[in-house]
């Protein structure tokens, strides 16, 4: 499948949509530092090729092929690129599948632009990770350079080598942050994370499924499950839960 490339606020997105003979199609947002080539998102790029089902993919600014630097990521940006792309391929609401960050995408996406949004997904979904999660655990030092440069380096557990974020990561992500009340969410929303996320906590998909107001929400916990789940059983019922929702 081809490469495309938008240019958008400044900066050139890569995207992938393969066409399909479904009515609604399948949208898959990765995780922090990852990309539209990472192992859930071939596997869905496989597994609708084979069901007629359109998927689109994407690489955020900063991310895989696109252009920026991840020191000047936010998430109000990623939004932004989200958008971007659905402008180009959405055809009616879609079944948003969220991994990580992606999960916090897709539920700012049935929040705030619920036109795009047939139904949701996610994967160790981590709304506010920034505040919650990825600031309280810096080390000290790391958040006194953070402070007094507005940037720092850390060690990335998905690759080898470090990474450079902004302070405007943090303070930009205020913005959005969900779990702080209640969210007017009334597709169906499917949530599965695993017991052994080292990443994610399980207890955050507990809490997110407590505030969406919807009644058709369900939560799968897989005990033996990482943060990642991208085993041939988390695949397979991540299709599953992407079915139904279909």
């Amino acid at each position: 499948m081809t490469v495309q490339f938008l240019k958008h606020d400044g900066e050139t997105l890569a995207w992938q949509h393969q066409a399909g003979n479904r009515p609604v199609g399948v949208v898959f947002l990765g995780g922090w530092c990852s990309d539209m080539n990472g192992s859930k998102a071939v596997f869905l790029a496989d597994w609708c090729a084979h069901r007629g089902i359109p998927l689109t993919r994407l690489d955020y600014r900063a991310h895989g092929q696109s252009s920026g630097q991840l020191v000047d990521f936010t998430i109000g940006g990623a939004l932004a690129d989200v958008l971007a792309v659905l402008q180009e391929t959405a055809q009616g609401p879609q079944v948003i599948v969220g991994s990580s960050m992606g999960g916090w995408l897709a539920l700012l996406l049935a929040t705030r632009h619920p036109q795009y949004v047939k139904a949701m997904v996610g994967i160790a979904a981590a709304p506010d990770f920034t505040t919650d999660l990825m600031y309280p655990n810096l080390p000290t030092a790391e958040k006194e350079t953070l402070k007094h440069a507005g940037q720092c380096q850390l060690p990335n557990g998905y690759q080898p080598a470090p990474v450079m974020i902004g302070q405007k990561l943090f303070d930009e992500s205020e913005q959005h942050l969900l779990l702080r009340h209640p969210l007017n969410i009334t597709v169906p929303v499917r949530l599965l994370h695993g017991l052994r996320d080292d990443d994610v906590p399980y207890a955050r998909s507990l809490l997110l499924m407590d505030r969406i107001t919807g009644a058709d929400v369900r939560t799968t916990l897989i005990k033996d499950g990482d943060h990642r789940l991208t085993r041939p059983q988390d695949l397979a019922l991540l299709a599953q839960q992407i079915d139904e929702c279909l």
